[in-house]
């Protein structure tokens, strides 16, 4: 259990020819088993997280996210996820002003129209088919079974988009000359449902890392954004360095956020320490799904990123886990299990704000 496997080579040795996506395969969850749950998991809503190296390169950036979220709607995910920075990473400073876009812009548009139609061709099912099938005769491997149609041609997908971290030029770039970190989700008609302005911005000189001055270029969001309803439940949005307060998680799981989303783009050094006790950490305090995409591997001569996305389970497992290098993963969300989980554990009940103040008091 928890173990993740990629076994690409042997399917290309069985099926030579076979075109199968860079794919995680997730893994059935230990639970207690109290607290087993009868629903099907092919029942279940199926999300996407993608990991990606962005460039400066912004067409390029498109090209490669749009792979990975046409291979989500193939492989029947209702949401998929993109990292921080899915737009591009930059060299420098004035790089990042010179390449930032409003939200209205050309950009936001591509992805608008990725949203709302997908092709979704035939033989995806077959070749996913395969790989479970493969990964399950592995020893002490068992795999969570998800249903692919065989052939579901052009048609619209009903996929929503998390673009994670988008460098937004707002209605104050004339006054400000900066720009937000804008986390923004797109319904599968391709419109804007909410925005989230990042709040707390990365200012932090680790050694062996480098300097991360986010708020030369960038201007810290005003607010929080209520959980928005999703197909796949009610999703809070966040950005990387907010995992590290967890008043931000206490406030949107009081608010109601069923899943909790932290795209990110981690460095080598803070990553291996740090990533996933950090998400782990919040699903387990606000009994919330918690789901990170993130960058990976070289942008360029500057900067790095660790990789590593995850998704984690209310009781705190990675049910999910990209390997090494830019490629997907996917995880079922059982909001029965999660409501069971909190029926039995009720931390929000206990909480005590009498004796040390109402940390992360629910949004209005």
């Amino acid at each position: 259990l928890g173990l993740v496997v990629r076994p690409h080579h042997l399917l290309s040795l069985r099926f030579p020819g076979l075109r199968i996506p860079r794919l995680s395969v997730l893994c059935a969850q230990p639970r207690p088993w109290a607290m087993a749950v009868s629903s099907s998991s092919w029942e279940l809503p199926l999300v996407a997280v993608c990991q990606v190296t962005s460039t400066p390169d912004k067409q390029q950036n498109f090209k490669a996210c749009a792979e990975l979220v046409r291979e989500a709607a193939r492989l029947g995910a209702c949401l998929a996820f993109l990292p921080e920075a899915f737009d591009f990473i930059a060299r420098d400073p004035a790089e990042t002003l010179r390449l930032s876009e409003p939200l209205g812009g050309d950009l936001l548009g591509e992805y608008a129209q990725l949203a709302r139609y997908q092709e979704r061709g035939t033989g995806a099912g077959g070749g996913v088919t395969a790989l479970l099938g493969i990964a399950s005769g592995l020893p002490g491997v068992r795999v969570e079974p998800w249903k692919v149609p065989e052939s579901t041609p052009h048609r619209e997908c009903g996929l929503w988009l998390s673009l994670g971290g988008f460098h937004e030029r707002g209605q104050d770039w004339e006054q400000t000359q900066k720009i937000y970190n804008c986390h923004v989700l797109l319904n599968s008609k391709g419109s804007v449902v909410t925005t989230y302005r990042k709040t707390h911005l990365c200012d932090v000189e680790i050694p062996g890392q480098g300097p991360m001055h986010e708020s030369n270029t960038t201007m810290p969001g005003p607010s929080l954004q209520s959980p928005v309803r999703t197909p796949a439940g009610k999703l809070g949005l966040a950005v990387c360095y907010d995992m590290r307060f967890p008043e931000l998680s206490l406030a949107l799981a009081q608010a109601g956020a069923e899943i909790l989303t932290y795209p990110s783009a981690f460095g080598t050094v803070t990553g291996p320490a740090h990533w996933e006790v950090l998400l782990r950490a919040r699903a387990v305090e606000t009994q919330c799904y918690v789901v990170a995409a993130a960058q990976c591997g070289r942008h360029h001569e500057k900067r790095a990123s660790y990789g590593h996305s995850m998704v984690v389970d209310p009781w705190g497992t990675v049910v999910a886990r990209c390997s090494e290098g830019p490629g997907l993963c996917l995880a079922r969300i059982d909001l029965r299990y999660l409501r069971q989980l909190r029926q039995h554990l009720p931390v929000f009940q206990h909480r005590r704000p009498d004796l040390y103040g109402n940390l992360g008091h629910p949004l209005s």
